[in-house]
């Protein structure tokens, strides 16, 4: 007998539209929910996820997956780091291209954390991403940084790139098919 149907945790529509064919392609079904994601206070993003899901587990009683993004530049010490998206919601990407206005270090990092747990399995999956800050934001897709973070290999950024170009390389595809890979031959069998 397979497994109940996950529960991805987000309201994040730009999440949705990324994720949606990464969990096709491994035949894995899943349902949202309108539960807000807890959210401890912590440096670590590995941290923050486990203990996300353990709390959604708590509430909802099925399989239930959350991720944590964070986004660490090396000249700010790995700021804004674990609080990326409260520093964006504080001072957006502008704030950030203002603090680093006087760097040249301009190297970064993405880093995802996909939490899951089924009340037996309580498993996380890392994914990252380098690149560099770009001096000014462009690109008009994705959400979040993706206007100002040049991914390694890259001349644009995240948001010049395409929807399928930058799920192809993303920090948060990475962490996904990581767990994808492991539940598919793991957890999914009939």
């Amino acid at each position: 007998m397979s497994r109940d149907r996950l529960v991805l945790v987000t309201q994040n529509q730009h999440k949705l539209k990324e994720l949606t064919p990464l969990f096709k392609k491994y035949d894995v079904e899943f349902d949202t929910t309108s539960l807000e994601k807890h959210e401890i206070r912590s440096e670590s993003i590995e941290e923050i996820a486990r203990e996300a899901v353990k709390v959604a587990f708590e509430t909802l009683q099925k399989p239930v997956v959350v991720d944590d993004t964070g986004f660490f530049v090396d000249s700010l010490n790995g700021f804004p780091g674990s609080y990326a998206s409260i520093v964006l919601n504080f001072i957006g990407f502008e704030g950030i291209l203002r603090l680093m206005s006087h760097n040249e270090n301009r190297a970064s990092e993405f880093m995802t954390a996909v939490g899951y747990y089924d009340g037996q399995h309580l498993e996380s999956f890392v994914g990252t991403m380098s690149g560099v800050v770009a001096h000014e934001p462009a690109g008009e897709d994705g959400f979040g940084y993706d206007p100002i973070f040049v991914p390694e290999g890259y001349t644009k950024t995240y948001a010049e790139l395409t929807l399928d170009e930058k799920v192809g390389i993303s920090h948060r595809t990475r962490a996904f098919e990581t767990f994808l890979i492991w539940y598919s031959s793991t957890l999914d069998k009939p």
